[in-house]
C-alpha cells in the first residue's frame, strides 16, 4: 500500500474514479490525501493540474470552489461553470453549505459534545507558518461530538460553521485532543509516518431553492480504516 503523503503516488490519481456526484453545474470529488489543491510557491504535484481529467471540453476545466489541506482527504466541490462558482461562493459566505468532518484525535475532550468558538490568526516565522488562537484573528466556530473511542483515541464528528484555515485542526488541539498524525498542532511522535486522521466525510449543498440539497459522502480510505474501526466504526 502506498504511504500516505507520497505526493508522487497521489499525483497519479485518476480523478474520474473519485467522482462522488456530478451534474452540468458542479462536481464533488473524493480528494486523495497527500495532494495539495494548489501548486504553491515551490511548485510540485497538485490537484489543479489533474482537473482537465474531468473536463467535458478542453476549454471547460472545472474550477475549485473551496480547498482542503494537502493531507486531508474527502469531499471537495468543483464548479463546471462560472455562474455555478459564484453561487457556491455565495453559499459558502452565507454559511449554508453543511460540512461534516470525521477525525481521530489523541485523548478525549472534557465534554462529549459542544462548540469551540475562538479567533484564529496566522503567524509566520523562519520555519514556516501556523494558525494560533488570538483575539485579533478571524472568528471561527466548530461544533463537535464524540462517536466512539479507545483508551487513548477518540472518534469525533466535527461541523465547522466557518471556514478558516486549519480551523478543525486548531480547534481539536484547543480541546486538548489534537488530530492524530497532525505534524503542526499535535505532539511530536516517534513514528513520523502516521497519517493525518482527518476526512471531509460529507457535504450538503442547497444549490437550488425549494429543492433537496445535493449530498455527497466520501468513503473512509484504506489508510485510515483500521484506526476508525478500532474506535467503533462499522461499515454500513
Amino acid at each position: 500500500m502506498a504511504v500516505v503523503g507520497n505526493r508522487r503516488t497521489a499525483a497519479r490519481s485518476d480523478l474520474r474514479s473519485r467522482v462522488l456526484f456530478q451534474d452540468d453545474r458542479l462536481i464533488v470529488i473524493d480528494k486523495p490525501a497527500g495532494l495539495p489543491v494548489h501548486a504553491g510557491p515551490r511548485g510540485g504535484p497538485n490537484l489543479e493540474d489533474l482537473l482537465p481529467q474531468l473536463a467535458a471540453h478542453p476549454k471547460h476545466v472545472p474550477m475549485l470552489a473551496h480547498r482542503l489541506d494537502a493531507d486531508t482527504c474527502g469531499c471537495l466541490i468543483l464548479a463546471r461553470k462560472r455562474s455555478a462558482l459564484r453561487k457556491l461562493h455565495d453559499l459558502f459566505a452565507q454559511g449554508r453549505i453543511d460540512k461534516t468532518y470525521w477525525a481521530i484525535v489523541t485523548g478525549m475532550p472534557a465534554q462529549s459534545s459542544g462548540t469551540v468558538e475562538d479567533h484564529l490568526k496566522k503567524v509566520s516565522n523562519a520555519g514556516g507558518w501556523r494558525m494560533i488562537v488570538d483575539d485579533g484573528g478571524h472568528h471561527a466556530v466548530t461544533g463537535y461530538k464524540v462517536l466512539g473511542q479507545t483508551a487513548t483515541l477518540t472518534w469525533l464528528e466535527l461541523k465547522p460553521r466557518t471556514g478558516r484555515t486549519h480551523q478543525i485542526r486548531v480547534h481539536c488541539a484547543s480541546l486538548g485532543a489534537p488530530v492524530l498524525g497532525d505534524p503542526i498542532y499535535g505532539p511530536a511522535v516517534k513514528d513520523a509516518g502516521v497519517p493525518l486522521h482527518l476526512i471531509a466525510r460529507r457535504i450538503s449543498i442547497p444549490f437550488d431553492d425549494g429543492a433537496p440539497p445535493i449530498v455527497a459522502e466520501a468513503p473512509l480510505p484504506d489508510h485510515l480504516r483500521a484506526t476508525f474501526m478500532a474506535c467503533g466504526y462499522k461499515d454500513s
